[in-house]
């Protein structure tokens, strides 16, 4: 098959000695927009690096059938990207065109246009001439967006992509990831928010106990699972309803 799919088969990952998660069976469908949810140490963000091949398993396979690395557009943890790499706005966006430029290529000017309609898209086409240390928390995130647009991925994959930040920025950057899925892009994020999961994200993978619960949203998250899978009261489930 070569249609798109990512599959995981009986997969594993065992860090430090210790199992994250053991025996996850499920599929991303080619345009599907699923989120992963679960606790703090449940190993959603172990889960995103293992499709991606970053992190080795320790059982079972992961398939991407016909996807290569090109493919993928991944968005990591805010926290864990230096921001205080001396590089600007512009230059940022455009190293995400990595793969049609080479790592040290010259960008042309059809790919400085692209950039150009990156940054408009995500309301910092005002800021093109900054560093990226300059740009406050929100502006950062829209930069990686931006980003993200210039891979023209298969498959995004976004590592809570909407942490600490304001409400605007977060409908604006939510409203391009619906567009990415009205395009028929895989859409697959970790988040912590359940109320945003139920409204925006079809289907969930809920990890909990070194186990997944797959499939639709509305079916997974329900409140008996959640309790299982966070082990609190549901006043600690983001904006979610009882």
């Amino acid at each position: 098959m070569t249609d798109g799919t990512i599959r995981l088969d009986d997969a594993g990952v065992v860090m430090n000695g210790t199992p994250v998660w053991q025996h996850v069976t499920g599929c991303f469908t080619p345009g599907s927009m699923t989120a992963i949810a679960g606790a703090n140490g449940a190993g959603k963000s172990t889960l995103l690096r293992a499709i991606l091949g970053e992190v080795p398993l320790s059982c079972g396979t992961i398939t991407r059938d016909g996807l290569h690395q090109r493919d993928f557009g991944y968005l990591p943890q805010a926290r864990i990207i230096d921001r205080g790499f001396p590089i600007s706005v512009t230059d940022m966006v455009l190293g995400g065109a990595w793969h049609q430029t080479g790592a040290f290529g010259a960008a042309d000017r059809q790919i400085r246009q692209r950039a150009a309609n990156a940054l408009r898209r995500v309301n910092l086409d005002q800021q093109v001439g900054r560093m990226i240390d300059a740009l406050s928390a929100g502006q950062f995130q829209r930069l990686m967006f931006a980003r993200l647009l210039m891979s023209d991925a298969r498959v995004i994959m976004l590592d809570e992509p909407f942490t600490a930040l304001d409400a605007p920025t977060t409908q604006d950057l939510l409203e391009l990831v619906g567009e990415w899925h009205r395009q028929g892009r895989t859409i697959i994020a970790v988040l912590h928010d359940i109320h945003q999961i139920r409204t925006c994200f079809p289907h969930v993978v809920l990890l909990s106990s070194g186990q997944a619960i797959w499939g639709e949203t509305a079916r997974i998250l329900t409140p008996g699972t959640l309790q299982r899978a966070y082990d609190s009261t549901p006043g600690d489930w983001g904006n979610a309803p009882p």
